[in-house]
């Protein structure tokens, strides 16, 4: 029984989960007022690796701290690497301000659009224009719950032709019904959003990729980010080609256990990884899950690449900061401050979204050309 099963004490966790322990955002509960907003416990930063840190000593005077290393790179920025950790590199601040932004509003309007997938598949079918739903404060209803008998009253705005069982309506035609109709704001939808796939679509609930399901070509813009960013991990004479991405959406409290990214059919080249949005902790393990993980600040605009031996070490994120003090996102609310951009102020305030861009196979595109 669930209910009876021992929870483990730090000495039977292994390395890698007590620093997620560790870092993963816990609220004090002394409070004895239940108005008072709780507040989120303390937590020692000190071993924290800061890169941010690490580039402006590198570019005042050369210095750098033990155990990390700059390479040579056509790019007019630093790329670091770990003595410790082979074939991991960090690339702080490696997108501007308005690249970050661009990829921001992608990720909200765009990158969710069928035929990629996202978490919301499985229950809702594909859901189309969702970040315009919430904008727009619509909602959607499950038809079948009575919903078919009030189709003549509702009148269902910009409809999801293709959505199994469930259509967006106005919210006003909604709320006027009373219960008659099992009902999601769109806004809600929204923040449960947690990701969404490009390119190659990756099958969840069976852990691999499925490549018979309709696919988009990741654009080539995005493509030739990721290409660039990936040449300080490639072999000398080659480039990388993205053939999938993950993109990641995480909200207050979210985290990302530690796993391995293990599903491609050749390993050979490396993860991509590009951070947007709020801060957040990255844990880098060794290849068991009981090798002591490093523990690093990522900031938006920051670039994570992951090649040979790093591709088989233990990865998560077991935190990301969204108060004002921590989350150090000044120069996007800057650029979204005024007119349409408020609405993804509003989501970024307290978001961070993530890419991972991965090589699969060139043999999939002769049999599954893309669409």
């Amino acid at each position: 029984m669930y209910g009876s099963e021992k929870v483990p004490d730090d000495s039977e966790r292994t390395a890698f989960r007590k620093a997620e322990k560790k870092y993963k955002l816990y609220y004090d509960d002394t409070s004895k007022s239940s108005k008072k907003k709780k507040q989120p416990k303390p937590v020692d930063l000190s071993e924290v690796l800061d890169f941010k840190s690490i580039l402006e000593s590198y570019n005042q005077n050369g210095d750098l701290p033990p155990g990390i290393l700059s390479l040579q790179s056509d790019f007019n920025f630093p790329v670091f690497s770990l003595e410790s950790r082979p074939g991991f590199y960090f690339i702080p601040g490696a997108l501007s301000v308005e690249e970050q932004c661009q990829w921001i509003r992608e990720s909200l309007t765009t990158f969710p659009q069928p035929p990629n997938r996202t978490n919301h598949n499985a229950f809702y079918g594909p859901i189309h224009d969702l970040f315009i739903a919430a904008k727009e404060k619509k909602v959607l209803v499950e038809e079948g719950n009575g919903i078919t008998s009030l189709e003549s009253k509702c009148n269902p705005s910009d409809s999801n032709g293709d959505v199994h069982g469930w259509e967006v309506y106005e919210g006003h035609t909604v709320s006027s019904r009373g219960n008659a109709c099992k009902s999601i704001l769109a806004s809600v939808l929204l923040r449960k959003l947690r990701w969404s796939t490009l390119g190659l679509q990756f099958d969840w609930s069976k852990r691999n990729y499925n490549v018979s399901l309709p696919h988009n070509k990741i654009p080539d813009a995005l493509c030739q980010l990721a290409k660039r960013m990936a040449a300080p991990a490639m072999p000398k004479g080659e480039q990388f080609q993205p053939e999938a991405a993950i993109v990641n959406y995480f909200g207050i409290g979210d985290t990302l256990g530690g796993h391995l990214d293990d599903m491609e059919a050749d390993c050979s080249k490396p993860i991509v990884s590009m951070s947007l949005g709020c801060k957040a902790i990255f844990l880098l393990g060794g290849k068991s899950r009981e090798d002591p993980p490093l523990a690093m600040f990522l900031r938006s605009g920051d670039i994570v690449l992951m090649a040979g031996d790093a591709r088989e070490c233990f990865h998560g994120v077991p935190r990301i900061f969204t108060d004002k003090e921590h989350a150090e996102i000044t120069p996007l609310e800057l650029q979204f401050s005024h007119g349409d951009d408020l609405c993804f102020l509003e989501y970024i305030r307290t978001s961070r979204i993530n890419f991972f861009f991965f090589f699969f196979s060139f043999f999939h595109q002769i049999l599954f050309p893309r669409i």
